[in-house]
C-alpha cells in the first residue's frame, strides 16, 4: 500500500489499545504517511502524548479548544 504524503488522523482513546496505536503510528510513518495523533484525556493516562509526538513528528492534540 502506498501511503507516501497521505495525511492520516489517528484517534486514540483510553484503553490498552493505546499501546498498539503507538505501533500503528510507527508503521504508518515508516510507509511515508503524515500521522496527526488526537488523544482523549483517558488515552494520555495510558501513553504519554510525547510518545506519539516523537513517533509522528507532529503535534498531539488532546484538547478540543
Amino acid at each position: 500500500m502506498i501511503l507516501k504524503d497521505k495525511n492520516i488522523v489517528l484517534g486514540i482513546t483510553g484503553g490498552i489499545a493505546a499501546y498498539k496505536a503507538l505501533e500503528l503510528a510507527r508503521l504508518l510513518v515508516k510507509k511515508g504517511a503524515n500521522v496527526y495523533p488526537v488523544m482523549t484525556k483517558s488515552a494520555a493516562e495510558f501513553v504519554a502524548p510525547l510518545s506519539f509526538q516523537t513517533i509522528s513528528k507532529n503535534p498531539v492534540y488532546t484538547e478540543l479548544f
